[in-house]
């Protein structure tokens, strides 16, 4: 009897061993049950759904599955995903997902006008948070900037051979942006061979001066300038970076808008956006 009484145990429990492993086979088999493109279409429609019903953490979830498929999106997903980072407060992430949708889907784009009037209502909310600083916050701001890297003017000045102040950040960043340049291929950097897009940056009394070279599809190089007027902007520049796209951003500190394109390194982004801040305030502060 307690050989049969034993058997009996052992089977019962390898059997439900068995139920266990099938319900967690079954289980891992339901998340990935249908085909990429039919589960991309599933999640679509679950996002324009909670977008619709204003569930907007329920949205973002959905974006978040969207974007981990191995598999073609339709261009409604840069529209979708601009509307839940506008809703999150991601200022500059909802321009580039809206921006990148007009120009995938274009005219004909179910979500075209729509997406126009967010990139306003995104430029209208940049400056206000550019120029509209809450009282005393601003000033709080500008005295936390540090020197770039950690480094004084003063070394700066001893390691570039510079004259000024001015001329030394100038110099440092330059050497910041040339070093995470942008390129269409980020996989291949042969040595000596220019970024596809380089900026050169200059002061002179009052604004930055700043040289961008483009690489053309022809092949040639267009090069434009633009100064930046130093009066009345924040020096506290913003940043950020796309993984997707390979890029990092810095922000135009008068309205917001993309000042230069670089590469993917985001502690350069970062290093390069407090230079040009510490440049800013050094041009403020001539004296």
């Amino acid at each position: 009897m307690s050989v049969t009484s034993k058997t009996g145990r052992a089977f019962f429990r390898g059997e439900k061993r068995l139920a266990v492993a099938l319900a967690l086979l079954i289980t891992a088999g339901s998340a990935s049950a249908l085909p990429p493109e039919h589960e991309v279409r599933r999640l679509m429609l679950a996002t324009e759904t909670a977008v619709q019903n204003g569930e907007w953490r329920e949205a973002g979830e959905y974006l978040n599955r969207l974007q981990a498929l191995d598999a073609d999106k339709p261009y409604d997903y840069q529209y979708f995903r601009g509307r839940v980072m506008l809703e999150a407060g991601q200022l500059n992430e909802a321009r580039q997902a809206l921006e990148q949708y007009v120009s995938s889907a274009g005219n004909d784009g179910d979500h075209y006008d729509e997406a126009l009037e967010l990139i306003t209502d995104v430029e209208n909310a940049q400056r206000r948070s550019s120029t509209m600083p809450e009282p005393g916050q601003q000033a709080e701001r500008v005295a936390i900037i540090e020197p770039a890297d950690g480094q004084s003017l003063a070394s700066l000045r001893r390691l570039y051979l510079a004259n000024s102040n001015t001329e030394a950040l100038a110099a440092h960043l330059n050497s910041q942006i040339s070093a995470n340049g942008w390129r269409a291929d980020h996989r291949v950097v042969r040595s000596g061979t220019p970024a596809d897009i380089e900026y050169r940056v200059s002061s002179g009394p009052g604004e930055v001066h700043i040289q961008e070279s483009r690489l053309m599809v022809s092949g040639e190089r267009q090069v434009s300038a633009e100064p930046l007027p130093v009066f009345g902007v924040s020096p506290l520049v913003r940043w950020d970076c796309d993984g997707g796209l390979n890029t990092c951003w810095i922000y135009d500190p008068r309205d917001g808008s993309r000042l230069m394109q670089l590469g993917a390194n985001r502690e350069l982004a970062r290093e390069a956006a407090r230079t040009l801040g510490r440049l800013i305030k050094e041009l403020q502060n001539p004296g």
